[in-house]
Formats: structure tokens, sequence, C-alpha cells
């Protein structure tokens, strides 16, 4: 099975900035969409952004124009960088992949999550 490793996270001061990154690795053909979700205390989980196949991007509403989204196709990685942040940025952030299996079969993968704190 592949994994999704993420990294990155940390303690930042607001208005600071921070990259994150998730690495996929394991038995896969393709990937067709890499998404960043984050989880606040109490919170559910929302998708923070989006890069699909053809670098298309979105993003919620609350972090345009801050947060950019990008992915080496080469190393079946995916980036968040995260600028201006904000106390309600916090949380922690997930990555997710879809795609397919080297068996042609379509798989959505999680990674373990990575801790943003931001914080003075």
């Amino acid at each position: 099975q592949a994994q999704l490793v993420e990294s990155g996270g940390s303690l930042v001061q607001p208005g600071g900035s921070l990259r994150l990154s998730c690495a996929a690795s394991g038995p896969i053909a393709s990937i067709d969409t890499m998404d960043w979700y984050r989880q606040a205390p109490g919170k559910e989980r929302e998708l923070v952004a989006t890069i699909t196949s053809e670098d298309t991007t979105n993003y919620t509403d609350s972090v345009k124009g801050r947060f950019a989204i990008s992915r080496d196709k080469v190393k079946d990685t995916v980036y968040l960088q995260m600028n201006s942040l904000k106390p309600e940025d916090a949380g922690v952030y997930y990555c997710n992949a879809r795609g397919l299996t080297r068996w042609g079969t379509y798989f959505s993968y999680w990674g373990r999550g990575t801790q943003v704190t931001v914080s003075s």
C-alpha cells in the first residue's frame, strides 16, 4: 500500500510562514489529485487546497491569497506554502492523494498529519 508522509509543521508566530510537504511512495501508477486538509481541535476536517494532475488549483476562501499549493510530479510530492499565518490556521494538516495503483485500481490515501501551531 502507498504511503503519504507529511512534514514541515511547526510553531510559528502570527504573520509568519511555513511550507508543508507531503511525499507519496509505494505502488502508485499515477496521481490525479492531491489535497491538503486541516482539522482544528473540536472542529471537523476541512479541505484547504487542491491541485489536479493538470495543475489546476482550488482554495477555501479563508486562505486565498495567503496559501499556495504546488506539486512535483516526478517526486510525487505536494507542497503547501502558507504565508501571513493567523491563529485560526492552526491545526493538524493532512495530505490526501487519489489516483491509480500499479494494478489499475483506484486509491485514496491519507497521511498521518503534521501539526501547525500559530501563536505568539
